[in-house]
């Protein structure tokens, strides 16, 4: 898919990732992008190709709404998300469940109740924005490393099911980008504007998986081996105990 006059709908589009995608889709030309948040007031493009929008991944009648009003979408990126740092033993149980919630039923909402908005216009693609910690888990992760496991295969299962009808479905993972979620993060950090530029040009090259940076590339390369010595090599990269 070339976005050039595309219509786009980006969730969690106020900030972050999800400000970029949009900011990319515009100068890559889409015609028109639906940019979605919890509270739309807080989106402030300047530039008339943007629709501001009401969602939450968590109403479903938000989530119906929007998909009746932007019955125009060809591209539908999934990009909301939160990070509450729950333990999976330890950590509050509704604070595990948002997480699920959020990036697996969430997510999963969206596509079923977009996906025949795609099929109407043409087949069109899906753009989940998923992790490195779709792969593995680290202190203060697990709950968080748990929803985006779940994204992930969500991702490769719906692809499957949306073959037949034209729609791509690509999965984004990357590592720790500078964004307001990541700000308490110590470690090495890629510019947030590389993951879509990096997303849409494999949109171009017809890719469903993209892997952004070198630390979701190392971790994906480890998945064949025995998870021993990752863990330990993780362990000792993060400092923790």
């Amino acid at each position: 898919m070339n976005v050039t006059d595309q219509i786009a709908l980006v969730t969690g589009a106020n900030r972050g990732i999800g400000r970029q995608f949009v900011l990319e889709l515009l100068e890559r030309g889409a015609s028109r992008v639906y940019a979605t948040a919890r509270r739309p007031e807080t989106l402030d493009f300047d530039d008339a190709r943007v629709v501001p929008l009401r969602l939450d991944l968590l109403d479903h009648d938000s989530v119906v709404a929007a998909a009746a009003e932007a019955n125009d979408v060809t591209l539908l990126v999934n990009n909301a998300g939160i990070s509450t740092g729950a333990g999976l033993v330890t950590g509050d149980l509704a604070d595990i469940r948002r997480e699920m919630d959020t990036h697996f039923w969430g997510t999963l909402d969206m596509v079923r109740t977009f996906s025949p908005v795609l099929a109407a216009n043409g087949g069109g693609a899906i753009v989940n924005v998923l992790s490195a910690l779709s792969w593995f888990a680290a202190p203060g992760s697990g709950a968080y490393a748990a929803a985006k496991a779940a994204a992930w295969n969500l991702t490769n299962g719906v692809r499957l099911e949306l073959a037949g009808q034209g729609t791509l479905v690509q999965g984004v993972h990357l590592g720790a980008a500078d964004t307001d979620m990541m700000a308490g993060y110590d470690g090495p950090k890629i510019d947030s504007r590389d993951v879509p530029r990096r997303a849409l040009d494999g949109l171009a090259a017809g890719a469903i998986e993209v892997v952004v940076d070198d630390w979701s590339a190392m971790v994906k390369a480890s998945l064949a081996g025995d998870p021993a010595p990752f863990y330990a090599q993780i362990t000792q990269l993060l400092g923790a105990s």
